[in-house]
């Protein structure tokens, strides 16, 4: 509350004359929408399209986990999956572990 109160009274003009309140939060404001539009907004995006993602995996999609594990997926599970690293070698992995689905890298080479 201090350092608030401090910014104000250097924010006074010195020759005595009231200034607009409103002109001394300004840089405030726009920073702070600043920081809206340029970060947090596209972060929360980026949340919401992963979390949609991880609702829409089924059986038989390729996916790819934080671990950097490639396979498929054999079973889905309310919060896990089984998924097929090699024949016959299965995996039970938290949904929240997969990042990406791996069909999107074959076609690239």
């Amino acid at each position: 509350m201090n350092q608030l109160l401090f910014i104000l009274l250097m924010a006074q003009p010195k020759d005595g004359s009231q200034g607009n309140p409103l002109m001394s939060f300004l840089p405030l404001i726009l920073i702070i929408v600043v920081f809206y539009f340029f970060m947090i907004r596209p972060q929360v995006k980026r949340q919401k399209e992963l979390r949609k993602f991880r609702e829409s995996l089924t059986k038989g999609d390729k996916v790819i986990t934080t671990g950097g594990i490639y396979g498929k997926i054999t079973d889905v599970k309310e919060n896990a999956l089984i998924i097929e690293i090699d024949n016959n070698v299965r995996i039970k992995v938290d949904k929240n572990s997969v990042v990406k689905d791996s069909s999107d890298l074959e076609t690239k080479k």
